[in-house]
């Protein structure tokens, strides 16, 4: 018997759903941290003392630097997820991008975004 060169429809819709489900996930976590950064919630130190208003100034720009990384890595997160989404609709969806080999289904249900077999990726 021959090795399967690609998934069939049916899994590719199968992981599309679970790619789909993470998109919305990340978007919405993606949303949280834009307005953590903005302050879109309002809360300052406008009416504190100066001495806390300080303090509170420091922790709040650590906090939203934090926050602008964290937006950062869920940003590039979601354009992975993306990615996987076009790969589907190419029919490519999980072939190793090094080997050509597929990528086993428990590696692209723990990472969907996947691109390298765990063997490829050990390589490197």
């Amino acid at each position: 018997m021959s090795e399967k060169t690609r998934y069939s429809d049916a899994e590719l819709e199968e992981f599309k759903v679970l790619i789909l489900q993470k998109l919305e996930k990340a978007q919405h976590e993606y949303e949280e941290l834009k307005a953590a950064i903005s302050n879109a919630e309002g809360n300052d130190v406008n009416d504190t003392s100066p001495t806390f208003k300080t303090l509170e100034e420091g922790a709040s720009t650590l906090s939203k630097e934090s926050a602008g990384l964290l937006a950062q890595r869920q940003m590039k997160f979601i354009q992975h997820l993306q990615s996987a989404l076009v790969r589907i609709e190419n029919k490519t969806y999980g072939i190793c991008r090094e080997t050509g080999k597929l990528i086993p289904k428990e590696r692209l249900r723990a990472v969907p975004h996947a691109t390298l077999s765990i063997e490829a990726k050990n390589k490197k």
